[in-house]
């Protein structure tokens, strides 16, 4: 999210606000480019994959599974569950 900037000056005439209007217009226009350019490069579609890719990927995944219910095992054994973990009472 973009800081809010509060305005530090007072305006005179119709004309320092029209300048004013424009000066931010053109900053919104920028970073309007900035944000579709970071947007474009997250959101970049992928190759098509091969089939050696989609086994490693799902590998992949597994061994995460299984490494996280493993260690969902033994916080559970040492310390009774998750809850238990960031109490504030002892045992």
């Amino acid at each position: 999210m973009l800081p809010v900037q509060t305005p530090q000056t007072t305006y005179h005439t119709l004309e320092e606000i029209r300048q004013r209007k424009d000066e931010l217009l053109a900053q919104m226009q920028t970073d309007n480019k900035q944000f579709s350019a970071v947007w474009n490069e997250i959101f970049v579609k992928r190759e098509d994959s091969t089939r050696h890719d989609f086994i490693a990927g799902v590998v992949n995944n597994t061994v995460t599974v299984i490494d996280l219910f493993l260690l969902y095992r033994k916080v559970k054994k040492n310390y009774g569950g998750l809850v238990n973990l960031f109490s504030r009472k002892k045992r």
